[in-house]
This record gives C-alpha cells, sequence and structure tokens, in this order.
C-alpha cells in the first residue's frame, strides 16, 4: 500500500479513550479482528500484524462520556489490503449478527459500525488508484449503495474469518472540527496536506501522494462545536508518520509561523489542531 508509506506523509495509529477496557478490548478482538500487542494495567495496544500498533485504548480513571456535539473523532478507517479481505469481515459480521452501514465511494468500498463507546470505525478496501478520476487536482468521490451481492462473489464463503490479515492499515482519519477553514489552514498551511475534495463548506478530504484521503475533516457536529473535556471517551491523540527529520523540522517551523505550539517529548512532537484533536508528529 503505497500511500501509507514513506515518502508519503499518512496516519498510522489512533489512540482512544474509551469507559471499560475488558469490554472494548472483546470487541475489538472478536468483533474488529485486532489483536493485542501490549497490555498494562489501563491501556492496550492493538495490531493486525504483530508488531505494528494500529489503535491504543486507554481507560481513564475519571473517564466521562462524550458530550454530543462537540469536536473529536468522527471515525477512524482500517484499510484491508484486497477486495476479498472485506468481503470475509462482511461475512463475519453478519455472522455475528452486527449492524453496519455502507457505502461505495468510488475510490473505495466501506463498511461503517460503532464501537461499545459509540467510537465510529470504518473498515474498507481500495479500488486499483488506475480507476479513480482526477480533475483539476480534485478526486471523484461519492457515497452510493454498496453491491453487496458483487462483493460477496470474493473468496470462499466457507472458509473461516481469520481476523484482519497482516497488512492492515491505519488508512485514514476523520475528525470533527468547530471551523473548516482554521482546520484547512493547520492541516494544509502547517502540516502540508493537499485538499483532493470539498464538499461545500461542510467537509475536506486532504491526503499526501495523491491519495484519496489520509484526513477528513467536518463540522457536521457544528459550527463551533466546542472540545470535549480532555477524559472523555473519543480521540485522544492520532499520529503523523513524516518521511524523515528535516521534514519534520519544516512542518515544525510553518506551524510556529500560523501561530501553532509543538512541544516535544521523548522525540515525538506533539500539538494540537484548531478544534483540540491531538496530534502527534513521528519520524
Amino acid at each position: 500500500m503505497s500511500f501509507h508509506r514513506k515518502p508519503v506523509t499518512y496516519v498510522q495509529e489512533v489512540q482512544l479513550n474509551v469507559q471499560n477496557l475488558e469490554l472494548s478490548l472483546r470487541y475489538y478482538q472478536d468483533i474488529i479482528g485486532l489483536q493485542i500487542l501490549e497490555r498494562t494495567f489501563n491501556g492496550a495496544r492493538l495490531t493486525a500484524d504483530g508488531k505494528t500498533c494500529l489503535l491504543v485504548l486507554t481507560q481513564p480513571e475519571d473517564v466521562v462520556a462524550k458530550p454530543q456535539n462537540t469536536t473529536g473523532l468522527y471515525h477512524f478507517a482500517l484499510l484491508v489490503p484486497t477486495r476479498k479481505d472485506l468481503a470475509y469481515f462482511v461475512r463475519h459480521l453478519a455472522a455475528n449478527e452486527v449492524r453496519i452501514a455502507s457505502s461505495d465511494h468510488l475510490v473505495s468500498e466501506a463498511l461503517y459500525l460503532n464501537d461499545p463507546d459509540g467510537n465510529g470505525i470504518e473498515i474498507y478496501a481500495d479500488r486499483d488508484p488506475k480507476e479513480w478520476t482526477w480533475k483539476n487536482e480534485r478526486v471523484a468521490m461519492a457515497v452510493d449503495p454498496l453491491d453487496f451481492e458483487d462483493l460477496l462473489k470474493e473468496g470462499n464463503p466457507n472458509e473461516p474469518w481469520q481476523g484482519l490479515p497482516a497488512g492492515t492499515v491505519m488508512g485514514h482519519i476523520h475528525l470533527h472540527v468547530s471551523h473548516l477553514e482554521r482546520a484547512k489552514a493547520f492541516y494544509t498551511d502547517g502540516l502540508g496536506f493537499d485538499i483532493v475534495s470539498r464538499l461545500g463548506d461542510q467537509a475536506l478530504f486532504i491526503s499526501s501522494g495523491k491519495y484519496h484521503h489520509h484526513i477528513g475533516l467536518n463540522t457536521w457536529a457544528g459550527v463551533g462545536a466546542p472540545e470535549p473535556p480532555a477524559n472523555s471517551v473519543g480521540l485522544d491523540f492520532f499520529t503523523i508518520v513524516l518521511p524523515d527529520e528535516e521534514h519534520r523540522k519544516e512542518l515544525v517551523e510553518r506551524l510556529g509561523r500560523i501561530g501553532v505550539t509543538v512541544t516535544e517529548e521523548d522525540d515525538v512532537f506533539v500539538t494540537k489542531d484548531p478544534s483540540g484533536n491531538g496530534v502527534r508528529l513521528v519520524v
């Protein structure tokens, strides 16, 4: 998956606060198909390949439910390597009577569901990038019905589900933001992502390396939506992987020029977007 490795800038890891760690771990293992990479008394790191952390779950001591109409996570999206992998996942969800939403986005086919805390999850497979339609540096995307009949022709229906395949990556993250233009300045002027699609004044999709999107931004929680409490369920931070140290230094300087503070913690550069969404910059 060339859109999720250097020299592309991409999202690799998402950290979520949850109310009940044991309940969440059962869900992410049994339903989503991730494995525990590392476990602590109040958290866990989850993986698909046994090496790369994709999702971190933490149960804060004083955790509270996420208030409605606040900024934060809309969904994180796990990208499986092939359409066949998506078909196996559909059969697994059906066998477990898990309710989902779905969509054909032209560039990808996607399933949507929520974890026990209501955190949004997308599991998707990309279409061949040669099939994507670009015009004036914008990629065509849609919200069309997913053709399950055609999808389920893939693979062997009698073959047991083995969890998410090792090649699964964090495909993208989609965020609720309070003001679209402020978010745009942070992610494009500051972090250097390109706008690849726009939905009026409601949503932006941005990427590196001509991917259909590494980050989605929307104001569907309301323009001017407040940040949730720091100890609430939902997004704590997400990690962006940069090509090299020189690139990271340049981005930190660019963020400084637009008034964004960046701090360093153990070789990880930490900041927040204008809506309070935590971002970590790693090399």
